[in-house]
């Protein structure tokens, strides 16, 4: 089969690899319709090299029909349509039961879950940026999705739809409260969505993109181009006075370690540091890259007793987190990868003809498998308006 392949830093094509077959009784064979290319991915492409060996498939956002399964999947069968969660879950582990499906401890090899095309760090398995695609633990994990809708109604609920229905549980708006949205990549716009369709009064979106921007602000959200501002302090200000002084009720980091190699990308965490100094310029292009700046400017910004949960990728513990002002202001602190299987049900009656989260024309580019490196590309460094990638192999 076709599969997208890491071969190195920046260096990703498409090749002949061997098809996937059934090892396990609770295997399956999934014929993949369509895979997402996730800022996740990127960190793959970019910062996480050292843990990746030449020749692994890409992807973990997959959707497709049941091609095969093992004798001991009960409740699929081929020709069925599903999704498969970006992580391995057992579904019957204690970690799996208290819904915690990325903590699973069948999977791990000793950091959370197994997923799928992402690293030895966890469990090197197979990703989904390919025709065809082996699924562990078939028994438990894809979603059953009726025929009729396109891919794109449904192929959300194996990473963006959860991540950002997690993101925002973390976050604990209070009704009719306020939350403002770090990044509005993928996640950071959905997030803003779903924030909005549970009762949120008023939804802050943080970014420089224009085109990021401008899809947010025409969904209700009340959007801040950081390129208007000389400083930080300007920025949280002008967010403090649409919220009594006080600052926001909660804050998405949806940033986390930027991945992106770009200069652009680059000014998006520029611009995200929070650490109290003047360097000169505008603030997209005085604050140093900092690993940890997104949080540093959610725990400015939120107000005292907020809470800030965390969707963006932090890979290193370097950084300094300032405990005494998470301690000062009494600010709750949520984090992780999301529990797909957890929240699934909670996700799918959003899913209707009415569509209120948008997602019928949430991917910004449908591009065929065979132009993987051209979609990477792109979406690195935010070309032709690139907020969301499906490839359709």
């Amino acid at each position: 089969m076709k599969a997208v392949t890491w071969q190195g830093k920046r260096d990703v094509r498409v090749e002949d690899v061997p098809d996937p077959r059934i090892e396990e009784p609770t295997d399956a064979v999934i014929r993949l319709t369509s895979s997402g290319l996730c800022g996740s991915d990127l960190h793959l492409y970019e910062v996480l090299t050292p843990f990746m060996t030449p020749g692994d498939i890409l992807g973990h956002e997959p959707m497709g029909i049941v091609e095969e399964v093992g004798p001991d999947v009960s409740g699929l069968k081929p020709g069925d349509r599903v999704v498969v969660p970006f992580q391995i879950s057992c579904g019957h582990c204690f970690m799996c039961s208290a819904g915690l499906q990325t903590q699973c401890e069948t999977t791990s090899e000793g950091m959370g879950a197994a997923l799928f095309g992402y690293t030895r760090l966890y469990g090197a398995v197979p990703g989904a940026q390919a025709e065809y695609l082996r699924v562990p633990h078939a028994d438990y994990g894809p979603i059953k999705v009726p025929e009729g809708p396109s891919d794109d109604r449904f192929v959300y609920l194996s990473d963006v739809l959860p991540t950002a229905w997690q993101a925002v549980a973390y976050a604990d708006v209070p009704p009719g409260g306020s939350v403002a949205v770090l990044g509005l990549g993928p996640i950071g716009d959905m997030a803003c969505r779903v924030a909005l369709a549970r009762g949120a009064g008023r939804v802050f979106g943080l970014d420089l993109v224009p085109e990021r921007l401008e899809r947010a602000r025409r969904r209700g959200v009340d959007t801040y181009d950081i390129r208007d501002f000389d400083n930080e302090k300007e920025l949280v200000a002008a967010i403090r006075d649409e919220t009594g002084g006080r600052g926001p009720d909660a804050v998405i980091d949806a940033v986390g370690t930027e991945a992106h190699g770009s200069a652009a990308a680059r000014l998006v965490q520029q611009a995200a540091a929070v650490m109290p100094r003047k360097l000169g310029g505008p603030l997209a292009e005085r604050f140093s890259v900092d690993r940890l700046a997104a949080l540093y400017t959610a725990i400015d910004l939120v107000r005292r007793g907020g809470t800030i949960s965390l969707s963006g990728v932090y890979g290193g513990m370097a950084d300094p987190i300032p405990m005494l002002t998470l301690f000062d202001k009494q600010i709750q602190l949520r984090m992780g990868q999301a529990n797909v299987r957890h929240w699934s049900s909670d996700i799918v009656p959003y899913l209707t003809d009415d569509d209120p989260l948008g997602v019928d024309d949430f991917a910004t580019h449908r591009i065929p498998l065979s132009e993987a490196p051209r979609a990477y590309d792109m979406f690195q460094n935010k070309q032709d308006g690139a907020v969301k990638i499906l490839f359709q192999p």
